[in-house]
C-alpha cells in the first residue's frame, strides 16, 4: 500500500519538474530565436510644409465684409458706395505714420543684431589683443603695487608702535607718581587726597569719579604690562606680517585704555578743583601741575591713537586692493583667452536667436504697415461703406460691405487650429464630389469670435478659390488644408526617427561604412547592427504629419534608426534537433 502510494507520488512530482522544465526551455528557445533589425533613415534637406484641415461647403452670391486688421485713422477713401470693383483694388487707406516707423525700428534693431553676430564671429585684430594683454598687465601692475605698499605699511606700522613706546612708559610712570604718589602726605597717596578734599562737598561724586579714575588705571597697566613685554620679547620688524599686524591692534587698543585712564585721571583732579573753587577755597597749586602733566599725556596718547588707527586702516585698504586686483587679473586673464579662442557655440546660438527675434519683429511690422492699406479681397460691387475719413477704428471693424459672384469655400476650425491661421495664407482645397481636382485658394476672412456648439468652440474661415471651375459647385462639400508655416532647404528626418524622454529629443545615431550607407538605407526589412546606436540629443523646430525639422544636433547625411523590427531567427533543418524523452515503461507509440 506504502510503496504504491510513494511510486505514485513520485510519478505525479516527475511529470510536474518536467512540464515546468519544458515550459521554460520552450521559452529560453523562442528568446534565443530572437534578433532584432533596425531601418535606417538619413537627415536630408528638404521642404517642410505645416498646415491644419476644414471642412465645408462652396458658396455664392456673398456678402464679404471687410474689415480692419489694424487699429488706426481712417486717411482716405477711394471708392464709393454702387462702384464696381477688381480684386486687389485699392479700397481705402489708414494713416500709418506709426507703422512706418515701427518697421523702421525693426529694420535697425535686425540690423544691429546682425553687425553684433558678425562682430562676433570675426576673429580679434591686434589692436583689441592687445589692449587686452595691456589690462591684464595692469591689473597685475596694480597688485604687485599694492603687495608693495602693503609690505611698506607692515614697516610704517610697527614704526609707529614702536615710537608709542618711546612715550608710553613715561605716561603710565607718571600717571602712576600723579595718582599713587604721596606728594600731599607721607601717609595718604595722591588719589586718596583729592578724594577726601571733596567728599565733604560732593561725597557721591567724588567716590564715583575716584572708582573710575582707579579702574581705568588698573585696566590700562595690564593692558599696557602684556604690551609691552609682547612688543620686547617676541616682535620686530622682521617678524611674520600677521605677527606685526596682532602687535599694531594691540598697541593701538593699550594706547586707547591709557588715554581713558589719563582722561579719568583729568576729570578728577579737575572736579578737586572746581569743587574748592566753587567754595572760593584755593586748591592746591600741585593740581595744576598734575593736570599739565595730564594734558601733555593726552596729547601724546592721542597722536599715537591717530597714527596706530590711520596704519591699520591703511593696512586693510591695501590687503583689499590685493584682493580686487587678483578679481580683476582672474577676470582680465579669462577675458583674454576668451578672445583667443573666438566665441562659444552658446554665444553665437544667442546671437541668432536674437536676429530671428528681430527678423520676426520686422515681418510682424512690414504686415502691420502693410495693412493701413486695405485692398478688394474679390471683384464685387461696393454695397455699403461703413466709415468716413478722419473716423478711428479699431481691428475687426468692418470698413466696407461687398457683394461678390465668386465661389467661396466656408468651412470650421477648432480653436486650436484657428489660432494658427491668419487672413492671406495660402490653402490648397480638395472636393467630394471631385476626387482627382486639387486647387488653390487664400483665406480671405475668419471669425472673431467662435461658436460653441455642445461644449467645442469652433471658427469660420473664408477661403476664395484661384480658379473658376465650373465643374464646382455651389453646395459641395470641400476640405481645406490651410498652409501655417512653410520651411525650404532645412534638415529634416521622418517623425518616427524622434524621440523624447523628459521634455529631451533624441535620435539614435549609427555609424555605418561609407561602402555600405547605400544597402542599409535601402533595406526595408531592417539590418543587424554590429555596434550599437548611439543616443544623439537634438533640437527640433517645424513638424507636421510625416516630417520634423532638427535644429541642431546633426549634419545632412547622418544615419539614425527610423523603427526596429523584432523576429525570429532563420533556422535551418540541417541545425533542427529533435528533442525526445521516452517515460520509463511506455513505448514508443504510447509516447
Amino acid at each position: 500500500m506504502n510503496k504504491k502510494f510513494f511510486q505514485k507520488k513520485f510519478i505525479i512530482i516527475f511529470l510536474v519538474v518536467l512540464v515546468v522544465g519544458g515550459y521554460l526551455g520552450y521559452r529560453a528557445l523562442k528568446n534565443n530565436n530572437k534578433e532584432t533589425r533596425y531601418v535606417l533613415t538619413s537627415a536630408q534637406k528638404d521642404t517642410i510644409v505645416v498646415s491644419v484641415s476644414g471642412s465645408g461647403q462652396i458658396s455664392a452670391q456673398e456678402q464679404l465684409d471687410i474689415k480692419s486688421k489694424v487699429s488706426g485713422e481712417v486717411a482716405a477713401i477711394f471708392v464709393e458706395k454702387g462702384q464696381k470693383v477688381n480684386k486687389g483694388s485699392l479700397l481705402l487707406k489708414l494713416d500709418d505714420t506709426d507703422f512706418q516707423k515701427a518697421f523702421r525700428d525693426a529694420q535697425t534693431s535686425l540690423e544691429t543684431a546682425k553687425l553684433e553676430l558678425e562682430k562676433l564671429l570675426e576673429p580679434p585684430d591686434e589692436l583689441t589683443l592687445l589692449q587686452a594683454q595691456n589690462a591684464l598687465e595692469q591689473a597685475k601692475e596694480t597688485k604687485q603695487k599694492a603687495e608693495d605698499n602693503l609690505e611698506k605699511s607692515y614697516d610704517d606700522g610697527f614704526n609707529a608702535v614702536a615710537n608709542a613706546f618711546l612715550d608710553l612708559p613715561t605716561v603710565m610712570a607718571g600717571l602712576q607718581d600723579i595718582l599713587f604718589g604721596y606728594n600731599f602726605s607721607s601717609v595718604q597717596s595722591n588719589i586718596n587726597y583729592y578724594k577726601d578734599a571733596t567728599k565733604s562737598y560732593a561725597y557721591d561724586e567724588s567716590i564715583v569719579q575716584y572708582e573710575n579714575a582707579h579702574e581705568r588705571y588698573q585696566l590700562a597697566r595690564k593692558a599696557y604690562d602684556q604690551n609691552f613685554a609682547d612688543y620686547n620679547s617676541a616682535a620686530s620688524r622682521y617678524a611674520q606680517k600677521p605677527a606685526i599686524e596682532a602687535l599694531i591692534n594691540q598697541t593701538y587698543e593699550t594706547t586707547k585704555a591709557i588715554a581713558e585712564a589719563v582722561k579719568s585721571a583729568n576729570n578728577l583732579i579737575q572736579f578737586y578743583k572746581d569743587k574748592l573753587t566753587e567754595r572760593n577755597l584755593k586748591p592746591s597749586p600741585l593740581a595744576d601741575t598734575h593736570l599739565a602733566s595730564l594734558n601733555t599725556y593726552t596729547a601724546k596718547t592721542n597722536s599715537h591713537l591717530s597714527n596706530l588707527l590711520s596704519i591699520k586702516r591703511t593696512i586693510q585698504d591695501y590687503k583689499d586692493s590685493i584682493t580686487s586686483a587678483e578679481r580683476s587679473i582672474a577676470e582680465k586673464e579669462k577675458s583674454l583667452a576668451k578672445l583667443k579662442s573666438g566665441p562659444d557655440d552658446l554665444d553665437i546660438r544667442a546671437k541668432k536667436i536674437a536676429i530671428q527675434q528681430k527678423e520676426d519683429n520686422l515681418l510682424t511690422a512690414k504686415e502691420n504697415l502693410d495693412k493701413c492699406s486695405v485692398y478688394a479681397a474679390l471683384s464685387g460691387l461696393i454695397s455699403d461703406i461703413k466709415v468716413k475719413k478722419g473716423d478711428t477704428v479699431s481691428a475687426g471693424t468692418v470698413l466696407v460691405s461687398l457683394i461678390t459672384n465668386q465661389k467661396i469655400a466656408e468651412i470650421s476650425l477648432n480653436e486650436v487650429d484657428a489660432a494658427k491661421v491668419k487672413v492671406g495664407q495660402k490653402a490648397t482645397l480638395s472636393f467630394d464630389a471631385l476626387p482627382e481636382t486639387t486647387i488653390t485658394g487664400k483665406v480671405i476672412e475668419m471669425d472673431a469670435v467662435g461658436t460653441i456648439n455642445q461644449g467645442v468652440v469652433s471658427y469660420g474661415v473664408k477661403i476664395a478659390l484661384d480658379t473658376d471651375d465650373q465643374r464646382i459647385k455651389p453646395g459641395m462639400s470641400v476640405t481645406a488644408d490651410i498652409i501655417t508655416d512653410i520651411k525650404t532647404e532645412v534638415l529634416v528626418l521622418p517623425n518616427s526617427a524622434v524621440k523624447s524622454q523628459g521634455g529631451v529629443y533624441y535620435v539614435e545615431l549609427v555609424e555605418v561604412p561609407q561602402d555600405k550607407k547605400e544597402e542599409f538605407l535601402n533595406n526595408k526589412t531592417g539590418v543587424v547592427l554590429t555596434n550599437p546606436a548611439k543616443r544623439q540629443v537634438v533640437e527640433i523646430g517645424l513638424a507636421n504629419d510625416t516630417l520634423t525639422e532638427i535644429s541642431s544636433g546633426l549634419q545632412e547625411g547622418d544615419i539614425v534608426v527610423a523603427s526596429t523590427i523584432t523576429q525570429q531567427k532563420q533556422t535551418t533543418p540541417a541545425n533542427q534537433t529533435q528533442l525526445r524523452f521516452q517515460m520509463p515503461g511506455m513505448t514508443p507509440q504510447r509516447r
